[in-house]
């Protein structure tokens, strides 16, 4: 059971770390517009799990991954494009990025008594936290973080395990 989670949580950091290699690709592309170069100012808005119903009030459960990625992580991409990274440092990234997202909770739902929970607090496969809060709060909450990346749908995933020939058992 613990290797299936395991697989899981693994598959979703290759996942994180893949779609941010496509994002940093999509923020370092230029338009060339009459020999002036025009940068893109916009910050690419938050994803949200189109499984989740945002005109629901209903309580739901979902996974919020960070900008920041986790601190090995962070060291490894560092690492590959040549930028000094300390464990350490990414360590407190990671610890900023979580603090950064309680203020934020506590302006936009705590002072609008809009009722929530955080289930988990993530640091290693990925960086964010399993909450819980009305579906409705959900696309304000990713309009108003500065540190939100994506949103998904908390669902339980159940690998089977692979099929090992007759002698390997």
């Amino acid at each position: 059971m613990t290797k299936c989670y395991s697989g899981a949580i693994l598959a979703a950091a290759i996942l994180s770390i893949l779609s941010g290699c496509q994002e940093s690709s999509f923020e370092n592309n230029h338009t060339l517009d009459k020999g002036k170069v025009v940068e893109e100012t916009m910050t690419p808005s938050v994803y949200v799990d189109p499984a989740i119903d945002l005109s629901s009030n209903q309580t739901t459960s979902i996974i919020i991954e960070f900008k920041t990625k986790p601190a090995k992580v962070a060291v490894i991409e560092a690492e590959a494009k040549g930028i000094p990274l300390t464990l350490e440092e990414a360590k407190k990234n990671v610890e900023e990025s979580h603090l950064t997202f309680q203020k934020e909770l506590h302006e936009l739902l705590d002072k609008n008594q809009i009722p929530y929970t955080v289930r988990h607090k993530f640091t290693t496969a990925l960086n964010g936290v399993s909450m819980e809060l009305p579906a409705n709060e959900i696309q304000r909450l990713a309009d108003s973080s500065a540190v939100i990346s994506r949103i998904s749908l908390n669902r339980k995933i159940k690998l089977d395990p692979p099929i090992l020939p007759f002698g390997q058992l």
